[in-house]
């Protein structure tokens, strides 16, 4: 279980609770201290049954996670890129508040339909009858 709550923006927080770290071997540098210490850590977050998000927000989340989130909806990050256990702890933590905060941006608004102006449709209808002028050009003359 993490220790600290993670606080995400001044809406969402979430409670230390909901987070279960776990220490696994990494590979990679770190000469003998890597067979000995479990530096990667492993963060899971269960999104799907999160108080802490609206509703909104977790749809966003799992859509966002894609291949990470388990078909029960609990999120895996695995940070292994230091040889300190504590750095990678708090790298897998941002990680997971960078991808609560994407999926808290409000939508896009939406597009507003606009017409093409008169102009770029005379352009477009000029280009289209020169193409094909070129193109009745390339068959066999007529025998005349």
């Amino acid at each position: 279980m993490a220790s600290n709550p993670l606080f995400i923006n001044s809406r969402i927080t979430i409670a230390a609770w909901e987070l279960t770290e776990q220490f696994v071997l990494a590979g990679g540098p770190g000469g003998q201290n890597v067979n000995k210490v479990s530096t990667a850590v492993q963060l899971f977050f269960d999104i799907a049954n999160s108080p802490s998000l609206p509703d909104r927000v977790k749809a966003n989340a799992l859509k966002l996670a894609g291949k990470r989130v388990s078909k029960d909806g609990v999120l895996m990050i695995e940070a292994n890129r230091t040889r300190s256990q504590e750095r990678n702890r708090e790298e897998a933590r941002e990680r997971l508040k960078e991808l609560i905060l994407e999926a808290a941006k409000p939508p896009p608004p939406p597009r507003k339909a606009t017409r093409p102006t008169k102009g770029s449709v005379e352009r477009r209808l000029k280009e289209k009858s020169g193409r094909s002028e070129v193109k009745k050009m390339r068959g066999r003359p007529n025998g005349d």
